[in-house]
């Protein structure tokens, strides 16, 4: 899931995530927004799916949500710096 997370960031967006933050809309930039957050949310239901179905147990999807929140700190960050980046 953590390949498919940016993929519309970077085909859409122009690989910058100010698409994530505008209210301008328009076809593929709502469709890129629209994929984002599924992924994102598929990316965090798997692993509670998995855990209430008893195939991992309890360690591995807490393993999964610090993994999760690393991931989210590090996209974070590169908005941080693509931000510093358009006050040039």
């Amino acid at each position: 899931m953590y390949v498919v997370v940016p993929m519309p960031c970077m085909f859409f967006g122009g690989g910058s995530t100010q698409f994530l933050i505008s209210r301008d809309g328009g076809g593929w930039i709502d469709a890129a927004k629209f994929m984002t957050g599924a992924s994102t949310v598929g990316s965090l239901a798997i692993p509670i799916i998995l855990r209430h179905a008893g195939m991992i147990e309890t360690g591995a999807m807490l393993i999964e949500f610090t993994s999760f929140f690393i991931f989210i700190c590090t996209v974070m960050c590169f908005h941080r710096a693509s931000l510093d980046d358009y006050d040039w």
